[in-house]
């Protein structure tokens, strides 16, 4: 049975599931989709475009699938998709996607705390963290299981990898590999997240063979291409290694040292 407050604004177009929770003053437009087990709470705006996976709690004051803040946006029809389990904490702002994606996306598990900020055509991965008013500018892509700092601002078109956790309060400029741990002004690498890996099971053995990459990588005083060649030759390429591998050759703004 839905629990939806007299005082909150539902277009007739939209699809609202079963068992859900709207507070008061809330704004549901045109074509949003809710699905089931949605918490949505008081005075939150779910422009047209948005869709809510199941169990989604979207908190206080939160507006998702505002139009973006790109110039180049024309007012054509897109979107924002939020996976099934995600928070959406006090006032944080998700913008939907332009012609570039169509979409910006959100994946399952993740958290987005307060104040923070996902910009147009953003990809978020599952079990992702940011905390206190991260700022992800447009076509970000953040993989599996990243944790970012507060007060984080992050260049547009940066690569963020799977397991990377970084700092609070710097700023990302570059892409930061899978496995990383990064802080410091400038962003420099610090090593590798081994703490995060650890609680997420990874053996020690693969910490280690991420510990050899990394040395070669970042501290060796090899370039990029050079170190990448070092690492195919002299380290076991586990599923992991690859990864990272596969991560160097698809940056586009290059990767931070």
């Amino acid at each position: 049975m839905n629990d939806i407050h007299k005082a909150t604004i539902i277009s007739p177009t939209a699809t609202v599931g079963a068992d859900i929770k709207v507070g008061p003053n809330t704004i549901i437009e045109d074509g949003v989709v809710i699905g089931d087990g949605c918490q949505i709470a008081s005075n939150v705006l779910l422009a047209e475009g948005a869709v809510l996976g199941k169990k989604v709690q979207v908190f206080h004051g939160a507006v998702i699938g505002s139009i973006p803040q790109d110039l180049k946006f024309a007012g054509e029809k897109t979107g924002v998709r939020i996976g099934d389990n995600t928070t959406i904490r006090e006032y944080a702002t998700i913008n939907r996607g332009t012609t570039a994606r169509g979409e910006t996306t959100i994946g399952q598990n993740t958290v987005i705390m307060a104040y923070a900020h996902v910009a147009h055509d953003c990809i978020i991965g599952s079990n992702v963290i940011m905390a206190n008013s991260v700022n992800l500018a447009g076509h970000v892509e953040v993989d599996d299981y990243a944790t970012l700092g507060g007060v984080l601002p992050v260049h547009q078109f940066v690569k963020i990898g799977a397991h990377a956790m970084i700092g609070g309060g710097f700023r990302v400029q570059q892409d930061v590999v899978p496995y990383a741990l990064a802080g410091g002004y400038p962003l420099r690498m610090i090593g590798v997240n081994s703490i995060g890996l650890k609680r997420r099971g990874f053996t020690s053995e693969t910490i280690r063979t991420l510990e050899r990459t990394f040395k070669i990588l970042f501290f060796s005083k090899l370039n990029t291409s050079q170190a990448v060649e070092r690492i195919r030759s002299e380290v076991d390429i586990i599923p992991e290694v690859q990864t990272i591998l596969d991560f160097i050759d698809r940056s586009d703004r290059g990767i931070v040292k």
